[in-house]
């Protein structure tokens, strides 16, 4: 079903794949040109059939930030035109997405439907006037028309997430009380009038895309029966595809983290379909063409949105065309390369895919002369530089004293809401019998191998640190990694030693249900009813040494989820805590200088991980040992660095 063209009014998909908008960091200035050019280019190239841009705004007040590319001159025009053709050069599509940023634009001129302040946000809004509203709809039309000059095939309007349109829609941010605001016709009049001026500025085989807010995930939103009457009359006005819009920006609803099931929101569009004739378009945690053709086939969408998972493999169509699926490279759903890098004012790219938006700076050219190149550790690290090595011609051996691959991966596939990592294994996995790498498992390393070698690459990774806390009446403190892998008996009151990723990943091991189904995941986080988390048994305290807000290291996009998590499980958070001594009676530690004894029956330690480095140490200073990952910096279990420096040794030798 994906492969299916799809007839539209004046044109044609070549299948029913389309690469979601995306901001990546490289809308901004002429310098990233070539860069940007090349990341669409690369989707294009891989298949994909309509590909929509990052957002741009149609002025300057609708910028995210003060740096934030718009489209609304001719210049623009000639700079986008580079984009178009390297799309059509491969007989793809692609799309201008339009975005005025609304009270969600990080700056002092941004403006709103009502001088309502963004919690996420610290500028508050102006209310537009009525003549800015009506300069704000010829901004739009007159974006659109300069987007078919550069070429594009058509716009997306973005009228979800909470951005300026979206505003207008819910009462929830709209308190006016002209004809843009009060009734749902005068609501979602800024809308239409949006579409049909975008219509009469463009010719009939240009493409308008709506994304329409179908659930907001937020207090007074826009009703499922005023969702409907928008459809009906954006339709009316002239939009061609319908993309579907899941939460606003603030909402505090996971939408496409990893711990959202596959497909969660796949009823979303079937709303849509229901009341419209256009095609609809699937949105959120669909990273599978299995997932894709089963909503496909229940007639749920027409095509299928697929952002994140373009990152992690720009080549994912092409491989499903040639029934080579296995060898997709999944997206797993982590944020780490992408959004958060975003939110960070830094380039997006992908942990499972570091070429992701670097196409030309980490080129993995062919090597001049074949080396033999050994592999120590087959972990994260280990994996993807056997992998990178391999493709780039030399013979690979890749060995490990386990009698399985995968590393820190294993433990992390086992934490509910991680379970997709399992994907990348058996990415690797297929890719190495690909490119015909030698594995031998249940074999140590020994300093006779390096003669054998001309390179050798070190990717042992790393152990849990071990707690020093005196204990005693046969009690013992377990670490994270036999907890995990259900080598010990736990009890009924447990303290989990240490709040960063490790310990958060410990609350949902120790909480939450594993491929937990999408109607248990709407029930827990309340979507279009009431929250209802499931209660535990267990009784959880998360202690740390430091002072402040448990996991301010995590995720940026991400880690309120756990903390949100830890929240509705009622697990105590104790900071600036030191731990003494563990026995029958509990664990005793003191917080301020007064002594407590925590009635807990289990201690588990998520204290941090030391490197697994005795097998290099003496060869620092041999040329041809390289060190990768975990073996090299134990900080923190970083997936993300592990395979990036498995991409720049692999580049180097």
């Amino acid at each position: 079903m994906l492969e299916q063209k799809l007839e539209l009014k004046h044109t044609q998909l070549r299948n029913r794949l389309v690469m979601g908008s995306m901001h990546t960091g490289l809308e901004e200035g002429w310098h990233n040109r070539k860069r940007l050019r090349a990341f669409y280019e690369a989707r294009a190239k891989g298949g994909t059939a309509m590909l929509i841009t990052g957002g741009y705004s149609p002025n300057l007040r609708g910028k995210l930030t003060p740096i934030s590319s718009s489209f609304n001159s001719y210049y623009d025009v000639f700079k986008h035109r580079a984009y178009t053709q390297a799309v059509h050069q491969h007989g793809g599509k692609i799309c201008l997405q339009l975005l005025h940023a609304g009270r969600y634009a990080y700056h002092p001129f941004n403006q709103a439907p009502s001088a309502i302040k963004a919690p996420i946000n610290p500028y508050k809004p102006k209310a537009m006037s009525l003549s800015s509203i009506k300069k704000t709809i010829k901004d739009f039309a007159h974006s659109a028309y300069l987007a078919e000059k550069a070429g594009y095939d058509g716009v997306e309007v973005m009228g979800s997430e909470g951005y300026l349109i979206n505003e207008f829609m819910a009462p929830h941010t709209n308190k006016r009380d002209d004809e843009f605001g009060g009734s749902l016709e005068n609501r979602m009049r800024l809308a239409v009038e949006i579409v049909k001026a975008v219509r009469a500025k463009v010719s009939d085989k240009f493409l308008i895309i709506f994304r329409l807010s179908v659930i907001d995930l937020i207090p007074n939103g826009s009703t499922p029966e005023e969702v409907t009457q928008q459809a009906i009359a954006l339709e009316k006005a002239g939009v061609d595809i319908f993309n579907t819009g899941i939460g606003w920006h603030e909402a505090r609803v996971p939408t496409i983290a990893s711990m959202v099931p596959p497909g969660a929101f796949k009823e979303a569009s079937r709303r849509l379909k229901d009341v419209i004739s256009v095609p609809v378009i699937a949105v959120n945690r669909i990273n599978t063409p299995e997932i894709a053709n089963d909503i496909l086939n229940a007639g749920e969408a027409d095509l299928i949105s697929m952002a994140r998972p373009l990152l992690a493999d720009p080549e994912f169509f092409n491989k499903y065309a040639a029934k080579q699926s296995e060898h997709i490279n999944i997206c797993i759903g982590c944020n780490q390369g992408c959004l958060d890098h975003v939110f960070k004012g830094k380039r997006a790219t992908c942990l499972v895919n570091p070429q992701a938006g670097f196409e030309l700076d980490y080129p993995l050219e062919k090597a001049e002369k074949a080396k033999n190149v050994l592999v120590v550790g087959a972990g994260p690290a280990g994996l993807s530089s056997s992998c990178y090595l391999a493709q780039k011609g030399h013979n690979v051996t890749l060995i490990d004293q386990k009698q399985h691959m995968g590393g820190q991966f294993n433990l992390a596939m086992q934490i509910p809401g991680k379970e997709d990592f399992n994907h990348t294994l058996a990415y690797f996995s297929n890719e190495l019998k690909r490119l015909n790498v030698t594995i031998e498992l249940g074999k140590a390393f020994s300093d006779s191998m390096l003669s054998q070698f001309d390179d050798v690459v070190f990717a042992t990774g790393v152990r849990p640190r071990e707690a020093t806390i005196k204990c005693s009446d046969d009690k013992r403190v377990f670490a994270y990694d036999e907890v995990i892998r259900g080598e010990v008996e736990l009890g009924n009151s447990i303290a989990i030693l240490g709040a960063g990723g490790i310990g958060f990943d410990m609350v949902a091991f120790l909480s939450e249900h594993k491929s937990q189904s999408i109607s248990d995941f709407k029930t827990q986080w309340g979507i279009e009813c009431e929250p209802q988390p499931h209660k535990d048994e267990r009784q959880l305290y998360m202690l740390k040494r430091s002072a402040g807000r448990f996991g301010g290291d995590l995720g940026k996009t991400t880690g309120w989820i756990h903390r949100q998590v830890a929240k509705q499980h009622g697990v105590k958070q104790i900071a600036d805590c030191q731990y003494h001594s563990f026995d029958k009676n509990g664990l005793t530690i003191s917080v301020a200088g007064e002594t407590q004894v925590l009635p807990v029956d289990t201690v588990i330690a998520c204290i941090g991980q030391v490197s697994n480095d005795e097998l290099f140490k003496a060869q620092a200073e041999n040329a041809k040992v390289h060190v990768i990952g975990g073996a090299k910096l134990a900080a923190a279990i970083d997936a993300k660095r592990a395979i990036f420096e498995a991409l720049q040794v692999a580049r180097s030798i």
